[in-house]
């Protein structure tokens, strides 16, 4: 199962008249990273940064001078996205800031159906809260110290581990059939696990006098004795 971890960063809140300015993306294949990332700036051709959205990621105008279109980048999206399912944090926001984007560019737009909301899996795992990303590191004791700022590509990876920690938590894969691995398995550890019975049971290390001294207690206890019922069975 192949999933991709994203993140987007905007102009401002407004789908229909912001522009996406930032696209970062982590691949997993069934649960675990494989290494393999995306992550561009994005030229909003024009469209001023607001404020407010510049104090949360940083990014200027400035910054984005030179950098490509999102037309320029599309493809490449596309192709790293394809066949995959899209996991980001309060996916609405993202999945709209996308659809907008392709739609202007004669895309069609994601099918809801390959999207992962990880807001959605906290607000039902916690719902007491709070489930921002920061928060959720903090749960799990993921290491956000780098995340003076919102960024793309910092923020996928982060979720990626909150991610598999909402799942269920990082376990070690246990492959018993090579067959059943996956294509792209290289990050599953397989472990072989080879069950054999001892040629001569060990030795007893009770003694006879010990054994004795248990029965007469045990004798002791009456009819009803959960131990007799133990040396009836052996």
């Amino acid at each position: 199962m192949r999933e991709i971890i994203f993140d987007t960063e905007t102009t401002g809140l407004d789908s229909r008249d912001d522009r996406v300015i930032e696209l970062g993306g982590v691949e997993l294949v069934n649960r675990f990273p494989t290494g393999k990332t995306f992550h561009h700036y994005i030229n909003p051709q024009g469209r001023a940064i607001h404020a407010e959205a510049q104090a949360v990621h940083g990014i200027s105008a400035a910054d984005l001078a030179g950098k490509p279109t999102f037309a320029e980048i599309v493809q490449e999206w596309l192709d790293f996205t394809d066949g995959a399912k899209l996991v980001a944090h309060n996916a609405t926001f993202d999945i709209g800031f996308l659809n907008v984007e392709f739609g202007r560019l004669g895309h069609p737009v994601i099918d809801n159906g390959l999207v992962v909301d990880t807001l959605a899996l906290a607000r039902r795992k916690h719902p007491m809260g709070p489930n921002s990303l920061d928060a959720l590191c903090r749960r799990y004791g993921i290491d956000n110290t780098r995340r003076t700022k919102h960024g793309a590509l910092l923020d996928s990876e982060l979720l990626a581990e909150v991610y598999i920690e909402l799942i269920g938590g990082k376990q070690a894969a246990l492959i018993l059939d090579s067959a059943t691995a996956p294509a792209q398995g290289e990050n599953v550890r397989q472990i072989e696990i080879i069950i054999s019975q001892r040629p001569a049971p060990l030795r007893p290390r009770l003694t006879e006098a010990e054994r004795a001294a248990h029965a007469g207690m045990v004798g002791t206890l009456g009819e009803k004795a959960l131990w007799l019922k133990v040396a009836a069975g052996s």
